[in-house]
């Protein structure tokens, strides 16, 4: 075999298991809309909306909104980081958490 047919071999398997790896990986629909991070998600998508109106109304400066959405970003990767450790899903406890940091956010932003 010409070094060149073995160099493309070699390429086009390790591409292959790359393709595989990731896909078996990827997250299935159910695991995405798992009841407890879609009630996790939904909570941080509202309280998102929230800041956004706090800001426009004027009731929180351009500082604050900022680091409430700093405060949902790191809410919402704890959660990610969560489901990746759990095979797609949260505990309940780490949904318990999550909602304990939520309320905490949600109560900075309606002050």
């Amino acid at each position: 075999m010409k070094l060149s047919a073995r160099i493309m071999l070699i390429s086009l398997s390790a591409l292959t298991f790359a393709a595989l790896s990731s896909s078996a990986s990827a997250e299935t629909e159910w695991q995405k809309q798992h009841p407890r991070r879609a009630e996790v998600n939904h909570r941080l998508d509202h309280q998102d909306k929230r800041i956004n109106k706090e800001r426009k109304e004027g009731e929180i400066n351009k500082q604050q909104a900022h680091e409430l959405h700093q405060q949902d970003r790191a809410i919402r990767q704890q959660e990610r980081a969560d489901a990746r450790q759990n095979h797609g899903h949260i505990t309940k406890q780490e949904q318990k958490t999550l909602n304990q940091e939520e309320n905490t956010v949600s109560k900075e932003i309606g002050k």
